[in-house]
């Protein structure tokens, strides 16, 4: 497990990325019990069984969404932000791989066709504009690439295509 602090609070967790590598027959919690969102992973062998349990409704107040992605198939870079919306890394998450997003921002890429994810959230959704706002365009990566959200849209209108064709 590799926790991510903000650069510009040292103390504030931001980012927790676990490997299927990492996992072992211990329970590990991947998050404080106090944040909105719990994680936790184990491995567990045949016949490992749980005592037959239903959660008791309880009223839970909570401030902010927490998100965390699981990939299923496939490879997906990430792109952490830190708390001044500055992309501070991008790790590829592969199968099995788990990012959380405690605070700051992110976004995803996928590397592959057919990526297939799982994405859990903090509830209940209230909608886009009470639940993100989105970060300021940067221009290019600190290695002077686009960042994939600044890339130039293709255009795939039938002109589009005849100007790329004759380029």
């Amino acid at each position: 497990m590799r926790e991510i602090y903000s650069k510009v609070k040292p103390s504030m967790l931001l980012h927790v990325i676990n490997r299927v590598d990492d996992i072992t027959t211990d329970r590990v919690d991947l998050v404080d019990e106090k944040q909105y969102i719990q994680v936790s992973c184990f491995e567990m062998d045949k016949g490992k069984t749980f005592k037959p349990h239903r959660h008791i409704p309880n009223k839970k107040v909570t401030n902010m969404t927490q998100e965390s992605w699981v990939v299923i198939k496939g490879r997906v870079k990430v792109y952490l932000f830190d708390i001044n919306d500055s992309v501070m890394e991008t790790p590829i998450l592969e199968p099995g791989d788990c990012s959380i997003t405690l605070r700051g921002g992110h976004t995803y890429e996928s590397l592959e066709e057919g990526t297939i994810v799982y994405e859990y959230k903090t509830g209940p959704y209230l909608g886009q504009k009470k639940d993100k706002v989105f970060i300021e365009e940067r221009k290019d990566a600190p290695d002077g690439s686009k960042y994939p959200w600044n890339k130039p849209k293709e255009d795939s209108t039938v002109m589009g295509k005849i100007k790329k064709w004759l380029n």
